[in-house]
């Protein structure tokens, strides 16, 4: 026998015909229908009322919200997401109160809905991350104490020229200093009037941290290149991060997604279309732009130009110590020695290296106060001083 299928309608009803027909006592009938004598009556009003309509479910939503978002504020809401499409809730939310401090702005979550009631976000598949590492830039604590630098990925603008910029931000407040657009042609003599012009502007940072690309880096002795060479007569130390480790510079490479999102997608029509983005998004990003990792400061409200001024001529090192042995690095990057020539680094042209004694014919070699390798004069050869050998007898 199958099962007698009804529903809620048909209860009630069934529930108030019984009632109309004064057969039974409405305890009688709440018990025998499982529910509440309030309820009961409730039904038989609503029929007596409004009819069989007025048996139906009714919504239980408020019927005023005191706390409900009002047109304007919401109207302010999709306005600064017009302005700024690509930021969240929290940083939409953080920049309305900047903007209009005396007005009460929702809580970051009822921004969201607002945005998703209109279509203005879209899901994201969650991902699987792995633990953070905090050791990459634990030592990046004051302003100018670090700065990275780094290409971001090449991209043809819509000429189909190639567009390769450069991009300098400081690693402790996010500050970007520079975000230059460039060609095909990234070597030293185009890269370095860029830092120079840096520079002049903001000062000299403690350490660039770079990957180990060039002009950054080379595969010479070190990994030195002329260009950080040059640092390093600056008074600046070169920090490469480790090979095929792009998150040892995890700052950097997050702001270049906001690059992109910002100013490439779609890039622009031609490289100098696309300069003017990028120096659109830059005063944007430093003044505007609220930074979760700041506690939802701008770069700009902590960024100070550095104390240490780019100097007019490049600075001399100090002398060696006496006891220490100087050479010259010649023409392709060698150093007399004993009557013969050995390979140091061609990087190393025209500069002046020190040799500090170990005992046994090795000589530990120094530019300025960098060590850069160590030389065995028994063996004839140039370990570097992660151990792989350079010179042959």
């Amino acid at each position: 026998m199958p099962w007698k299928e009804t529903c809620a309608m048909n209860e009630r009803l069934e529930f108030v015909a019984d009632c109309l027909g004064e057969e039974w006592t409405m305890s009688q009938l709440c018990r025998d229908y499982d529910v509440s004598r309030k309820t009961g009556y409730k039904w038989l009003k609503r029929f007596l009322s409004e009819g069989r309509p007025g048996l139906q479910e009714l919504s239980r939503a408020r019927h005023n919200q005191p706390r409900a978002v009002s047109g304007e504020i919401e109207e302010a809401v999709l306005e600064a997401r017009a302005a700024h499409p690509f930021w969240g809730p929290r940083k939409l939310r953080v920049w309305l109160g900047r903007r209009q401090p005396a007005t009460q702005w929702p809580c970051a979550s009822t921004i969201g809905e607002i945005l998703k009631r209109h279509g203005l976000t879209v899901p994201r598949k969650r991902k699987r991350h792995a633990t953070p590492q905090a050791k990459p830039m634990a030592e990046c604590r004051k302003a100018n104490q670090v700065w990275c630098a780094d290409f971001k990925g090449w991209f043809r603008t819509g000429d189909g020229a190639r567009c390769t910029p450069l991009t300098i931000t400081d690693g402790h407040t996010r500050f970007i200093l520079r975000c230059q657009a460039m060609g095909a042609k990234t070597g030293l003599e185009r890269v370095r009037p860029l830092f120079e012009a840096t520079f002049r502007e903001f000062g000299l940072p403690e350490a660039i941290r770079t990957d180990n690309g060039t002009p950054f880096a080379s595969t010479g002795l070190e990994g030195l290149s002329r260009l950080s060479v040059w640092w390093i007569r600056l008074g600046i130390r070169p920090d490469r991060i480790r090979p095929g480790k792009p998150q040892d510079n995890g700052r950097h490479e997050r702001m270049h997604r906001t690059l992109k999102q910002e100013t490439a997608a779609p890039p622009k029509r031609n490289l100098r279309a696309q300069q003017k983005a990028f120096d659109r998004f830059r005063p944007e990003f430093n003044h505007e732009r609220p930074h979760e990792a700041l506690d939802y400061e701008t770069p700009a409200s902590l960024y100070a130009p550095s104390p240490r001024p780019f100097p007019r001529r490049l600075p001399e090192f100090c002398a060696y110590p006496d006891e220490w042995r100087t050479r010259k690095v010649k023409t392709a990057g060698r150093i007399k020695w004993g009557g013969r020539e050995i390979c140091v680094s061609q990087a190393l042209v025209g500069e002046r290296i020190g040799l500090e004694p170990l005992g046994q014919g090795r000589w530990l070699l120094h530019f300025g106060p960098m060590p850069v390798g160590v030389f065995d004069e028994r063996k004839w050869i140039i370990e570097s001083l992660n151990g792989k050998r350079r010179g042959r007898r």
